[in-house]
């Protein structure tokens, strides 16, 4: 499995969980209501300081109706010596999170749902970009949305990233 499934996601309700629980607990959520549509979505929010830390999001919404999210925080070692002193490098780190756990969870979750032969149905299209139209990331549009696409999701920018600029920002 990847290395960015490793480790604990955090959830209010449920702490510190694994991923395998995560899964669980999202075709539990589905199984609740199967008439409904849901949406899985992935964003990442950084701190702005020179060694980050990089809260990624996976959230479902059950649309119209709310939702659920799970969090890890990336922070990485400092033997690394991994600075992002750039703001540039940051924002692009934090598309490069998205899209790594984007990949991964999408295959794993798939996986799940067809072991468990439940009749859950949702889509996993978004992932999330703290960017946008105003301010200085505006340069930086086309190139991470490309990226987005590239890795087979639709890109969503401010003000429309919500899982991005406002619930990994709480954790940034």
């Amino acid at each position: 499995m990847n290395k960015i499934l490793e480790n604990n996601f955090y959830n209010p309700t449920c702490g510190n969980i694994p991923i395998d629980r995560v899964m669980e607990e999202m075709i539990e959520y589905m199984k609740e209501k199967l008439e409904s549509s849901y949406d899985i979505i992935v964003g990442c929010d950084s701190s702005s300081e020179d060694n980050p830390t990089f809260p990624v999001a996976i959230a479902i919404l059950r649309i119209g109706q709310g939702g659920r999210f799970f969090l890890k925080k990336i922070k990485y070692p400092s033997e690394f010596n991994k600075k992002f002193i750039n703001w540039r490098n940051r924002i692009l780190q934090e598309v490069l999170i998205s899209c790594d756990l984007a990949l991964s969870f999408r295959d794993a979750l798939k996986k799940k749902v067809e072991e468990s032969d439940s009749q859950v149905s949702y889509q996993f299209r978004y992932i999330h970009a703290d960017i946008g139209e105003k301010g200085k990331t505006k340069d930086m549009i086309k190139e991470l949305t490309g990226l987005i696409r590239g890795n087979g999701f639709e890109p969503k920018i401010k003000p429309d990233s919500c899982i991005a600029t406002t619930l990994a920002d709480r954790y940034s």
